[in-house]
């Protein structure tokens, strides 16, 4: 390695780390790019609903809402779709159409946002967590059969960061067991498993709308899709109240069964479907993008950057790199944990925008662990015997010690430029790991 004596001084201040006083990577303008990207065929679509479309979903005849269902049903593949007011409550509307509910389990990931974990809790079942795959941080399916009980009724496969799970190991498991399979594909809107959409893989597919997610809402929203006619139309109905809505009927006012007031609103459906009009470009650009940024990391030792295992397509909507300091030549004494905070802090200096996202297993968020849920410890205490116990989770921790992701500023078709300093910012910083290795072996 070249030491920064050697070169000009110029050279020097650029080498030098911005921790130490040098010129960061990354300029400002660029460590955070605007997402969605908000055009003037989007402000004309929610425009027009405003000024004559029908502002709610259970109007008779085209809404926004009902041209967005049809258009992802389309795209996933499924005969039916039914939008909601956001990705929750098309998880917990796609338990409750599955029969979910108190005294069964239902096996999610220990990696994943919050929302996997809660949805079953809100019908009243009790989350098992499994253990993630260390590559593609999704369900393990040796994790999967070790967590199934007698208990046991549906498994919640999320497509993290937009990488699809193992559905064909996922789905024999369930039809061995006859479990009902919800999947959880909030982060990964356009990839694809064996040929096939995610979300139309299982009985029924769950995804967001939210503004972060790769096809976006102006605010929160969400789609359900499922080839299952009584799936589709018990979740219609538990957003509606309970209640039956059919184009030309008169309505009758009355809740056959518990429902809520999950409905998607035609301002943020029409949103959606105008940047509906540029997924595929943006998804193109997007992975051109990715792909070149992964290209200039690849080979730097002790750097393991995301991949895309075989037969699947990847939505690139988080990247999580993990770290390993054995591989990057650091001493013995410095842990995964210290090697990923150096790094982490020195990147941040650098103006390289990298997060950690979850701090801990979803099993040690606390809501799961003081099983308040509904008072008097339900839906824990409506089992007949005591929960089903997940073990450590030992990849799913290893994961959230050692690794760091990009989050938002890679979705914008423009973000190529920055993809490159950011990777600039990277290549820096493993210049100088034995400065790296000073910072974690102090702490």
């Amino acid at each position: 390695m070249t030491s920064v004596d050697d070169k000009s001084p110029a050279d020097a201040k650029v080498l030098q780390l911005a921790a130490l006083g040098g010129r960061p990577a990354v300029p400002r303008g660029m460590r955070s790019l605007p997402w969605p990207v908000v055009t003037d065929a989007d402000r004309k679509a929610v425009l027009d609903t405003l000024d004559g479309e029908s502002l709610v979903s259970n109007a008779d005849g085209q809404t926004p809402v009902s041209r967005l269902e049809q258009a992802w049903a389309d795209r996933c593949g499924t005969r039916w779709c039914v939008g909601t007011s956001n990705g929750t409550t098309a998880l917990q509307l796609g338990l409750a159409a599955l029969g979910i509910g108190p005294g069964n389990e239902v096996i999610v990931p220990g990696l994943s946002f919050i929302a996997s974990a809660l949805a079953p809790v809100h019908q009243m079942a009790v989350p098992v967590f499994a253990d993630v795959d260390p590559v593609t941080f999704t369900l393990d399916p040796e994790a999967v059969r070790a967590a199934i009980g007698p208990r046991t009724a549906a498994i919640l496969p999320v497509h993290l960061h937009g990488h699809p799970a193992d559905m064909d190991a996922i789905g024999e498991l369930a039809d061995r067991h006859g479990l009902a399979v919800l999947e959880d594909a909030a982060q990964a809107h356009g990839a694809r498993y064996r040929g096939r959409a995610v979300g139309g893989l299982g009985h029924a597919g769950v995804f967001s709308l939210q503004v972060t997610k790769n096809l976006p809402t102006c605010g929160e929203g969400g789609l359900l899709v499922t080839d299952d006619e009584e799936v589709a139309r018990t979740a219609r109905m538990g957003r509606q109240f309970g209640e039956v809505m059919e184009p030309g009927v008169e309505r009758d006012y009355i809740s056959y069964n518990l429902g809520w007031n999950h409905k998607l609103s035609s301002v943020q459906a029409a949103f959606t479907l105008s940047q509906l009009d540029r997924f595929d470009e943006y998804e193109a650009i997007r992975t051109r993008n990715v792909e070149a940024f992964l290209e200039r990391l690849t080979g730097l030792p002790g750097l393991v950057v995301p991949t895309v295992a075989e037969g699947s397509t990847h939505a690139w909507h988080i990247l999580r790199f993990r770290l390993d300091p054995r591989a990057a030549g650091m001493p013995g004494e410095v842990t995964p944990g210290a090697f990923r905070a150096a790094v982490h802090r020195l990147l941040r200096a650098e103006g390289v925008p990298v997060s950690r996202y979850q701090l801990m297993p979803l099993s040690e968020q606390k809501v799961f662990q003081d099983r308040v849920g509904f008072g008097s410890g339900h839906p824990w205490a409506a089992l007949d015997g005591p929960p089903t116990e997940c073990g450590d989770l030992p990849v799913t921790r290893a994961i959230i010690e050692d690794s760091l992701t990009l989050q938002k500023r890679h979705l914008n078709p423009d973000a190529g430029e920055a993809l490159q300093r950011y990777a600039d910012g990277i290549e820096k910083v493993w210049a100088n790991l034995d400065v790296v290795a000073r910072m974690a072996g102090a702490s």
